[in-house]
């Protein structure tokens, strides 16, 4: 059995809200840490780029902490339209978003450039959120764990321990879909990627596995407390801060 670890709930905004409704969200769950119980896990949001200095304003102060969707592997250069991990330091950002498989479809990245952007944000002292996830076509052909564990060998930087270095499990046929896996497919799933991070790490038992592909309220109470699930990667549901803050509240504490 995995170690116990504090768990993280991430929200990933994506291509989502304005400046006000994002400055309001994140107002709304500084305000519930302050007035109500906290959850037993740590807090993550993941705005556009656009709005990282505006919603680091309304965290201030506040334990929710600051990450970004992705970064670039170089730290400046002629890069059009890119982001540096240095950047994204500087906006106050203490994790940033890898690999996620919106990014492997839509912009072609492999494992090796997921890596390189790892351990970009590695070197400025940030901590990476490396997604790994299969397509239906995969997990019907009964190939899930030899796509995820390719995924993840692939991805993780050689400099990689519990302390810069986060997975996350999303299947990519559960991402907004609203269909999630079995939790005892989410326990396998998450078995194995707890094997390899065992096997490559010397701290890998206490590096956080997270859940993510329609996360909501109302499965969040099972997912969560399936063995090896260190929280979740939440999309649409972070969008709304009672879901958001329904799901950490199902954490264990």
């Amino acid at each position: 059995m995995a170690q116990r670890v504090t768990p993280l709930v991430a929200g990933n905004w994506k291509m989502n809200l304005l400046r006000r409704d994002a400055v309001a969200l994140a107002c709304d769950l500084v305000t519930r840490l302050q007035t109500g119980s906290a959850p037993g896990c740590d807090l993550l949001v993941c705005p556009p780029a656009v709005m990282l200095h505006a919603v680091a304003e309304a965290l201030a102060g506040s334990p929710v902490a600051l990450g970004a969707q992705d970064c670039h592997t170089e730290v400046s250069g002629a890069h059009t339209g890119d982001i540096s991990a240095a950047m994204l330091a500087d906006a106050g950002c203490s994790h940033v978003i890898v690999g996620h498989s919106e990014r492997r479809a839509d912009h072609g990245e492999d494992d090796a450039l997921v890596r390189e952007k790892a351990r970009a944000a590695h070197e400025q002292g940030m901590r990476a959120i490396i997604c790994v996830g299969e397509t239906l076509e995969q997990r019907d052909a009964g190939n899930t764990i030899q796509v995820v564990e390719a995924q993840l060998n692939g991805s993780l930087p050689l400099e990689a321990a519990a302390a810069n270095t986060v997975i996350a499990y999303e299947p990519v046929w559960a991402i907004g879909t609203g269909r999630t896996p079995t939790a005892a497919d989410v326990a396998e799933v998450h078995a194995r990627i707890r094997d390899v991070l065992v096997k490559r790490l010397p701290d890998g038992e206490t590096v956080r596995i997270l859940y993510g592909g329609s996360v909501n309220p109302g499965n969040a109470p099972e997912l969560m407390t399936v063995e090896n699930v260190n929280g979740g990667l939440i999309g649409g549901a972070s969008l709304k801060a009672d879901d958001f803050w329904a799901i950490a509240r199902a954490c264990p504490g």
